[in-house]
Formats: structure tokens, C-alpha cells, sequence
């Protein structure tokens, strides 16, 4: 009873000042609608062999032709391959980064001493994907510092299984640190007071990681793992094509620079539309698949 008795009180509220309500969200709901769930509209496209001067309707409909022709693509394969290790790696390698940093810093006592550490951390995050890009190939060229160091003369960018770790690597430096915030603040609400119980009781770091901090941050975490893993297939194309050489194309052309290439430099919009729809239904049902899995392993709680 009192759970409808709210409902119905929010009920009224809302009625009584639908005009504020009105000016304050009206503009965020137009423009989510005009740019979020119009274009929306433009998957038509994949089913189509699209010409920009007949436009939607007037195009001629082609059905699955496009996505079968990508599915029997001899490349194909190759392609989600590529695309799969970088994600799952990347997942593998760059998610318990940020986690085990916020750990650190919860430790440290000195406010000012954390909060530099902080903005050292956070500062890559700000630095473009191109930017970040060309620090790379300044840093792996043949006479740049990493050679230098090394006493060599490679070119780390032309090999195709440098390509992986040097990608992985320069995503965890430059989004680790700003990624580990959500578990920072997460983590300030551990309770002090088990905490110094649990060292009055001896325990050493990781029991009170254990069964203090962790219990803090565990939902966080759980969101997180389902939201990345979900988007496993969604490699933004700027990087991989920023460090892409005609040398490591291997293992560098992936789903997200295919799409780039054919849609945008080879002006088959159609084609191109076809394989970022497949793309995108994957990642719906990675979604999914993922959310279930954790909600068996973690007793029911998923997103």
C-alpha cells in the first residue's frame, strides 16, 4: 500500500508541474530524438543498393545480398579474427588495471601525495587518440628512444605481431588511470571501521582487500565487465587505422577500418552499412550472452 500510495503521490507531482518537466528535459529528449533515433533509420540502407540521388525510397532492394556477400568474403574470417583478439585481449589485459590502481591509491594516507599521483594518472586520458598515435610511431621508429634503448634498428609498426601489444599497451597508459575513478569513488564508501577491525585482527593486505574493499566496489565491477564485454565488436577504427602500416595489415584491418575503407574512401555506402549492422547485431548478442553468464555466476545479479 505504501509503494502505490508513492507512486500515485510522483503521479500528481509530475502532473501538477508537467511544464517544468517540459523545459527542462523537452530539449534533451528532441535532441537524443534527432540525432540518436533518426539516423537510425539509415540501416535501411544495408538492404538496399543504395544511389544518393534516389535516395531510401527510391533505391532498389536488394534484401541479405549485401551481408551475404561479406560472410563469403574470403577475408572475412580474418577480419573477425583480428577484431576479436584485439577486444578480448585488450578486455583480458586492460580491465583489472584500473581496479588494482584504485586498490593503490585507496592505501595511500597522505591526501596531497594521492591526489598528484591522481593527476598524473588522468592526464593521458585527455591527450587525442591521433596525438597518442603519433607519440607511438615517434617512440617505436627506427631511431626512436625504445630503439635507442634497445641498441636496435626496428621498426616495431611494420611487424604484425607488435601490432597487438603496442595497441593494448597505449590504450591501458592512456585509459586506466581515468577508468579507475568510478572505483576510487566506489571504494570511498568502504567502511573505515572494518577496516580497522580487520587490522586490529591481523589481517594482511589482500585479506582486507577481501573482505572489506571488495565487497565495496563488486557491483561496480560487475557492471563494467558486462558493459565492455558486451562491446567487444565496437573497436573505434581511429586508433587501429592510425597505427595501421601496409606491412601490418594483417593484423591491424579489422571489422571497424573495413567499414571506414569501403564506406567512406570507396563510397559503397551500401556494403559498407551491411557490415557495421553484422557488427552491431553481435554486440547486441554478446550483450546478452554476457549479462546471463554473470548473472549465474554472481547470484542473479546482472544489469
Amino acid at each position: 500500500m505504501k509503494t502505490k500510495g508513492k507512486i500515485s503521490e510522483t503521479r500528481d507531482y509530475v502532473i501538477r508541474h508537467w511544464r517544468l518537466y517540459i523545459f527542462f528535459l523537452g530539449p534533451a529528449l528532441l535532441l537524443t530524438i534527432i540525432f540518436r533515433y533518426l539516423p537510425m533509420g539509415g540501416i535501411l540502407i544495408a538492404f538496399e543498393k543504395y544511389s544518393p540521388f534516389k535516395g531510401f525510397l527510391g533505391s532498389e532492394w536488394v534484401g541479405f545480398d549485401y551481408f551475404k556477400q561479406f560472410l563469403s568474403s574470403p577475408d572475412f574470417i580474418s577480419y573477425l579474427v583480428n577484431t576479436l583478439k584485439l577486444s578480448i585481449y585488450g578486455l583480458l589485459w586492460g580491465f583489472p588495471v584500473p581496479i588494482i590502481l584504485a586498490l593503490l591509491l585507496n592505501r595511500i594516507e597522505s591526501s596531497k601525495i594521492k591526489q598528484k599521483i591522481q593527476l598524473v594518472l588522468y592526464m593521458p586520458n585527455f591527450i587525442s587518440v591521433i596525438v597518442l598515435c603519433g607519440m607511438v610511431r615517434i617512440l617505436l621508429s627506427v631511431t626512436g628512444p625504445f630503439n635507442m634503448a634497445l641498441g636496435t634498428t626496428i621498426n616495431f609498426l611494420t611487424l604484425p605481431e607488435a601490432f597487438r601489444p603496442i595497441y593494448i599497451a597505449s590504450g591501458i597508459w592512456q585509459g586506466a588511470g581515468w577508468a579507475s575513478i568510478m572505483y576510487t569513488a566506489a571504494l570511498a564508501n568502504a567502511s573505515q571501521e572494518l577496516k580497522e577491525a580487520a587490522q586490529i585482527d591481523g589481517a594482511n593486505i589482500f585479506q582486507q582487500i577481501k573482505a572489506v574493499e571488495w565487497p565495496a566496489i563488486k557491483d561496480m565491477v560487475v557492471i563494467q565487465f558486462i558493459l565492455q564485454a558486451g562491446n567487444i565488436m565496437s573497436i573505434g577504427f581511429e586508433k587501429a587505422y592510425a597505427l595501421q602500416t601496409d606491412l601490418n595489415l594483417g593484423a591491424s584491418e579489422i571489422i571497424a577500418t573495413y567499414v571506414y575503407k569501403k564506406g567512406l574512401i570507396d563510397g559503397n555506402y551500401s556494403y559498407s552499412t551491411a557490415v557495421g549492422l553484422f557488427n552491431t547485431v553481435i554486440n547486441v548478442i554478446l550483450l546478452v550472452v554476457v549479462n546471463k553468464v554473470v548473472e549465474k555466476m554472481n547470484d542473479g545479479q546482472g544489469l
